[in-house]
């Protein structure tokens, strides 16, 4: 658990827990509740729609809520915030979709969404805590509050939640993110929560699992065009560029004699998908990156130039080494010491400091490619793979 600066009495401090009908957020209430704590949970409901039975999903995991808090005799509470997300998260991952990125909703719904209203109404309800079932770290260090990664590596989820500031962080709790999840499903089944076999969520922040194309084509439209080669040769017909995302193998429907496919750019104007064969095609590698959109866990960058530290830039990759080598009009200029493989800008790109995540920041563009600079240097070796 991590350090904390309690004021009152446990007993008498009053910790709201965000319940997804999770086992993750369904432990952390139990934890909560067995080491003293006045423990209150709060479901969210953010999406409205029925399933082909004619249920609506966050009434079934809204049951699950109170199956828990029933058997952990806790009160419990619902609020709705369908409109907050689909303004604040949802259309504008929408429109980055049409305008041909690969947006990530999950950090948008952290910011906008759990560590905002929801924060807020937990504060409102009388809260001294907000506790949720992140797999990452809250430390108290020298008085200062830092975001840090979860103990168990697979499921760290400290690259969605660079956005929170401290001001925030100093009033929430982690409880299961000192944790493998292997020992939250073993307390979940100790405290015999209906949740203790409950499959982990997957897909869209709030919305679940779904056939992503079938779902995506509710909302933008598409059309069909080419997929293309660098060089302009046309190898095949894709289903709409919207729908694909860079270094992306799976799904082309591409053959043929040689190395699978994969896709290295996008060419939205066009309605053109660039595709080069090979996992290593050069095109698909860079080294330095600008991102923008900074987000600080203390408000600023506080680290002197050139500050070498460690970075991912998608959920689950390992840290690679870095260097910020300058920040300025709300932009950081990243480079990598070891090539990268599809920088996809509107991902962010995530800092870390040790196990402290410092920051992050949404990637604008990258490069150039070790295609561009093989051509220009005119060298055959200059991806050594």
């Amino acid at each position: 658990m991590e350090s904390l600066e309690v004021t009152k009495p446990i007993h008498e401090t009053l910790v709201i827990v965000g319940m997804s009908g999770g086992v993750d957020s369904s432990v952390c209430a139990a934890i909560l509740k067995e080491q003293g704590y006045k423990v209150i949970g709060l479901f969210m409901k953010n999406w409205e729609e029925l399933d082909e039975h004619g249920v609506c999903q966050s009434s079934k995991e809204y049951q699950d809520v109170i199956d828990v808090c029933n058997k952990l005799d806790i009160s419990y509470y619902s609020v709705d915030f369908v409109e907050e997300y689909r303004n604040q998260v949802f259309n504008q991952f929408i429109e980055e979709y049409k305008l041909g990125f690969t947006p990530n909703p999950d950090v948008l719904c952290n910011r906008e969404i759990k560590f905002k209203v929801f924060y807020e109404k937990a504060i409102e309800l009388g809260a001294d805590f907000l506790a949720t079932g992140h797999y990452c770290q809250n430390r108290l260090i020298l008085n200062r509050h830092f975001l840090a990664k979860g103990a168990d590596p697979l499921k760290d989820q400290s690259y969605f939640l660079y956005t929170i500031k401290e001001d925030i962080l100093k009033n929430v709790l982690f409880p299961v993110g000192n944790l493998p999840k292997t020992e939250v499903r073993r307390l979940a089944a100790k405290y015999d929560l209906s949740t203790k076999d409950k499959k982990d969520s997957t897909g869209i922040c709030f919305i679940g699992e779904r056939n992503f194309k079938k779902f995506l084509s509710n909302y933008v439209t598409f059309n069909e065009g080419n997929f293309e080669t660098l060089a302009g040769e046309v190898v095949g017909k894709h289903t709409g560029a919207v729908y694909y995302t860079l270094g992306q193998r799976k799904g082309l429907g591409l053959g043929g004699q040689g190395e699978p496919w994969f896709v290295v750019s996008k060419d939205m104007l066009r309605n053109v998908v660039v595709v080069e064969r090979g996992e290593f095609h050069p095109a698909l590698y860079a080294d330095s990156l600008v991102a923008t959109d900074l987000s600080f866990v203390d408000g600023h960058f506080n680290y002197e130039l050139p500050f070498k530290c460690k970075a991912k830039i998608r959920y689950r990759q390992k840290d690679q080494n870095c260097c910020i080598v300058k920040v300025e009009n709300n932009k950081i200029y990243v480079e990598f010491d070891q090539p990268q493989r599809a920088i996809t800008p509107r991902q962010s790109i995530v800092f870390y400091d040790g196990e402290i995540c410092f920051g992050g920041a949404m990637i604008e563009s990258s490069g150039p490619s070790y295609f561009e600079m093989k051509k220009v240097l005119n060298s055959p070796n200059i991806l050594d793979h």
